[in-house]
């Protein structure tokens, strides 16, 4: 093989509000936006999203080691959503973000109305006497629009360890 692959730069997603969607990323998250474009008309652009005639808002944000892209298409409009499409359907089913306290991360966005389908079970994760963590706790939750993310808490000596 004459190439590698260096690791997943971002996740892409279209919403209906992208203003909405700066509050969930960037406000709950603490994403850093790191750019944003708005396209009307551009022929290029048309043939890489595979639309005709599109136009979109868009921003890029860093969160921890990835980026996410949002999108939110003026041209051609879609289809209303399911908020609640099952995540066995066909297609990227979510993403997950590792955060450092699961519970703290969790009340916030609750506070925030975001809806989860059920509360983090923190008894996979166990202290010990000199106050290591060890195990994983995950739930997974809907950003305004129905968008499914994971949140996880993982200790330095599970095997899904990534950050």
């Amino acid at each position: 093989m004459t190439y590698r692959v260096e690791g997943v730069h971002h996740v892409a997603v279209s919403v209906p509000d992208i203003e909405l969607a700066r509050k969930f990323y960037i406000d709950l998250l603490g994403a850093k936006e790191t750019s944003e474009i708005a396209w009307e008309g551009n022929p290029f652009i048309d043939e890489i999203v595979g639309l005709k005639d599109s136009a979109a808002k868009s921003f890029m944000a860093r969160l921890g080691n990835t980026h996410i892209e949002v999108f939110e298409y003026t041209q051609p409009k879609a289809g209303p959503q399911d908020p609640d499409r099952g995540v066995n359907q066909y297609g990227y089913t979510h993403f997950g973000i590792q955060v450092d306290d699961i519970m703290a991360v969790y009340n916030r966005m609750l506070e925030a109305g975001i809806r989860f389908h059920a509360a983090p079970d923190m008894s996979p994760i166990t202290t010990d006497a000199d106050g290591t963590k060890h195990g994983y706790a995950a739930t997974y939750g809907r950003d305004f629009f129905g968008n499914v993310f994971e949140i996880m808490e993982i200790h330095k000596d599970e095997m899904v360890q990534r950050v």
